[in-house]
């Protein structure tokens, strides 16, 4: 047989297995594999780590590609270094589409041995910190198996490559939008189907620099969500309620005589129903008051977030960076996310801010964690975040349930939930889950639809963007024009 025909012979094979025995993508054994797979192709193929690729590769690897041919173990590597890690300043990248993801165990005798991993994957060539958009499309599948409970790439198929059709018209139009906006760059997130999809990022950072794949946006309110989770998950974990009074851990001084402080919940905090003002900065004798009781009536307030994120952080004796990262961020995937200008923080991928003249906004670096503003993420992290809450986020079904409750009202057909904003009566009996931020040179938006399980993310780097929302919303976005229409 030779090897063309037994590339196929194998192919035929994969997909024939493939249409009875694919994992649920729930189970522990998909997610286990999702994992080796990002981490194999983000440390051995982006990173060109290649002790680790001989660790986690068979001694007998079998490679096939429909372009480059077969290749064994020695030129597999000989290949990988020649045309992979060669030249830094101009490199390959893999990129998952995580929608595409097939997993199909291996057994012998009962014993699980292996598994089949199918998927499409996007290639990038990386110049100067820039992804810019894919270079090719690709389908593969591979074979790993277990050598002493470690997860080993045994066979791999590569087919199918392509140059992926982008819509340049699309490209060219929303980069022109951007520029008669005086907005420099754009950031959008496609979910579909709770998988994060798509990823694009258009315009520049400061009006020169293209910004790349992976910009660092400010998106202000957009932290609130984040804590919400965070939040729900300690409520989950049984080391906080959701109506347990937060007195015992937190008083602010400014409030601290006050009995209204013994009403103060979780879930008064996240449904906005503090009576607090947004910040106290803002008020007369920039002071912490209560303008009207707790629990009584929806009033939007930040000061509420960092209220809850100092008596969780009383209580818990750890800070909002280590509970985040340990219940959200890691399980979520979200690698490139802060709650402030840390040591990791790259400074050359941040989109800095312009105002409505599109001048540019001094950029203030911040070096504290604040619940309610002020994260530092990108697209594809944010975008892991919300396919993460479309999936349930690993919350409790009651608590789910309890999060997209409507707590308080806020007009018609618009209600506060559990940190998510509700807006009912969508087509196809659907309702959109929602939250923005919004900050001098900053407008993001993030937006969910539980039964559909579709949703986006928009990131915005300065002041001018409402005919930019509007093209987004009534042409590009899935019932975009609906919530456009309802504004």
């Amino acid at each position: 047989m030779t090897k063309l025909t037994l590339f196929f012979a194998l192919l035929l094979l994969i997909n024939s297995f493939g249409l009875k025995a694919q994992v649920d993508k729930n189970s522990p054994l998909f997610k286990d594999l999702k994992k080796q797979d990002s981490i194999f192709f983000e440390r051995g193929f982006n990173q060109c780590d290649i002790n680790y690729l001989e660790n986690h590769i068979t001694n007998d690897l079998k490679f096939y590609h429909d372009q480059g041919g077969f290749q064994d173990r020695k030129e597999f590597f000989e290949n990988t270094k020649k045309n992979i890690c060669s030249n830094p300043d101009k490199k390959p990248i893999r990129k998952l589409d995580e929608a595409s993801l097939e997993l199909f165990p291996l057994y012998d005798g009962g014993k699980l041995y292996g598994a089949l991993q199918k998927g499409t994957h996007n290639f990038y060539i990386k110049e100067n910190g820039d992804l810019g958009f894919p270079t090719s499309t690709a389908r593969f599948t591979h074979v790993w198996l277990l050598e002493n409970d470690i997860w080993k790439l045994s066979e791999a198929l590569s087919y199918d490559h392509h140059k992926p059709q982008s819509n340049k018209e699309d490209v060219r139009e929303l980069e022109q939008l951007l520029k008669t906006n005086k907005v420099p760059a754009l950031g959008l997130g496609i979910i579909e189907h709770g998988e994060l999809t798509r990823i694009e990022v258009y315009g520049t950072l400061d009006t020169n620099t293209k910004a790349p794949y992976n910009t660092i946006f400010k998106v202000a309110s957009l932290t609130k969500p984040i804590i919400t989770i965070t939040t729900l998950k300690l409520i989950d974990m049984g080391l906080l309620g959701l109506d347990e009074h937060l007195y015992s851990y937190w008083l602010d001084p400014d409030i601290k005589g006050d009995e209204q402080t013994k009403k103060l919940t979780p879930r008064i905090i996240l449904s906005h129903q503090t009576g607090f003002p947004n910040w106290r900065y803002l008020t007369e004798n920039n002071k912490l008051a209560f303008e009207f009781e707790p629990g009584t009536q929806y009033q939007y307030s930040g000061e509420g977030f960092e209220y809850l994120r100092k008596a969780i952080e009383s209580k818990l004796g750890k800070s909002i960076e280590e509970i985040t990262k340990e219940l959200l961020f890691e399980p979520a995937g979200m690698t490139d996310t802060r709650f402030w200008w840390d040591e990791n923080m790259d400074e050359t991928r941040y989109a800095q801010n312009f105002d409505k003249d599109g001048k540019p906004i001094t950029t203030y670096k911040y070096y504290e964690a604040n619940a309610a503003a002020n994260l530092l993420t990108t697209v594809e992290d944010y975008g892991r975040f919300i396919a993460f809450v479309i999936n349930g986020a690993g919350l409790s079904d009651k608590l789910f349930a309890e999060m997209q409750q409507q707590q308080t009202k806020i007009r018609e057909n618009n209600y506060f939930g559990l940190g998510w904003e509700i807006l009912t009566e969508f087509s196809n009996n659907e309702t959109l889950f929602l939250h923005s931020g919004r900050d001098p040179g900053v407008s993001t938006l993030a937006v969910f639809f539980p039964k559909s399980k579709n949703g986006y993310v928009i990131f915005l780097n300065g002041d001018n963007t409402n005919e930019i929302y509007e093209e987004l919303f009534t042409k590009y976005l899935y019932t975009g024009k609906e919530l456009w229409d309802r504004k």
